[in-house]
């Protein structure tokens, strides 16, 4: 089993950008770790290749949290690859699927009635693109604790930026799959951008978990492979 890292450019408000979704292959099996925004499939499918996989292999999709970044293109990949398994956490499922309004929505509707006049434009165009996403029923709901991929990873429990937030801890590889409880900004493991945060003091809470997990490798959406 290893895990690579796929690190996709793109620019956005006109300065270029960088996310790292994660590939696991186990016994010639792929696991995709979020998908981007929308549009990005070819973005991953072309990563992918480019590591010397075919995405005809692609088992399951794991999704960290219900995020434009994250579950962008999540309906493309079900549409165009029907058998892959998707995974998420229980709370976030519904979210994912459309049967709640998401929290992130929720936020950004009650962020936009107190935005100063210059951020308005802005928090319209989020609000559009989070309400733009298209729905997936997920097809496994996993818990803190749950062990997946024939038990060579444990769903860890990582509340804060959203509240079914979960990361992935590979024990016999000393490494974890952060989502967004850490993002890697100058070498150093932080909680992600406090605006977005549901829940702060869970987000510390959840980084100090993931640290205390005391792996080799941390593999973050953003920022990139931290190695200790």
């Amino acid at each position: 089993m290893k895990i690579i890292e796929l690190p996709i450019e793109f620019e956005f408000n006109k300065q270029q950008n960088h996310i790292y979704p994660n590939l696991i292959i186990l016994n010639n099996e792929l696991t995709l770790v979020d998908t981007g925004y929308s549009n990005f499939l070819p973005l991953i499918e072309n990563e992918i290749l480019n590591n010397g996989y075919e995405v005809k292999n692609l088992k399951n999709i794991i999704i960290t949290h219900y995020d434009g970044d994250h579950i962008g293109s999540l309906f493309d990949f079900k549409e165009k690859y029907p058998w892959i398994n998707i995974i998420a956490s229980e709370s976030e499922s519904k979210y994912i699927s459309g049967e709640m309004k998401s929290e992130r929505l929720v936020q950004a509707e009650e962020m936009l009635e107190n935005m100063p006049n210059k951020e308005i434009e802005f928090g319209k165009r989020f609000i559009q693109q989070l309400k733009n996403l298209k729905h997936v029923s997920i097809d496994e709901k996993v818990n803190d604790g749950d062990m997946i991929l024939d038990n060579n990873c444990r769903v860890v429990a990582t509340p804060g930026h959203t509240s079914g937030h979960i990361s992935l801890y590979f024990p016999s590889l000393k490494s974890v799959i952060t989502g967004d409880a850490a993002v890697n900004e100058h070498l150093e493991l932080i909680i992600a951008n406090q605006n977005f945060c549901l829940n702060v003091e869970q987000a510390q809470q959840s980084l100090r978990k993931v640290i205390n997990l005391k792996a080799e490798t941390y593999y973050c959406y953003h920022g990139g492979k931290f190695t200790l």
